[in-house]
């Protein structure tokens, strides 16, 4: 039980952290922001609210300014078995990507945010 409070705590001292720190947005023209908006409608990630990989792959969608759709699979029991089925494991973080080739599932945090960066980082 004190292992799980410590846990706990120490999950809402990472979240409150990231909210006292986070880096603020990239600016883009209001095509270029409208042009990731759409491309970001197709992404998803799977993740957990005080995860300190979670935290950090939100962080860097948000100084990316990449409004991705966040799945809880903690609190969303129809997200977690989505990422059951699709992924094939219940990891966190997850990016589902949704393009026409396809479904795919970026699991690692650095992963995902290289793809993010290297994706929306030079859109302006």
């Amino acid at each position: 039980m004190f292992v799980k409070a410590l846990r706990v705590g120490l999950g809402q001292l990472i979240v409150i952290g990231d909210a006292l720190s986070r880096p603020r947005p990239q600016k883009r023209s209001a095509q270029g922001q409208a042009q990731v908006e759409a491309e970001a409608a197709r992404l998803s990630l799977y993740q957990l609210h005080a995860c300190p990989f979670c935290v950090k792959t939100r962080r860097a969608a948000h100084r990316l300014n990449v409004p991705i759709t966040l799945r809880d699979v903690k609190r969303d029991p129809q997200a977690r078995l989505e990422l059951q089925a699709g992924g094939g494991k219940v990891k966190s973080p997850c990016l589902r990507i949704d393009d026409p080739k396809g479904t795919r599932w970026m699991y690692e945090s650095k992963d995902i945010i290289a793809y993010l960066e290297q994706r929306f980082g030079q859109v302006a």
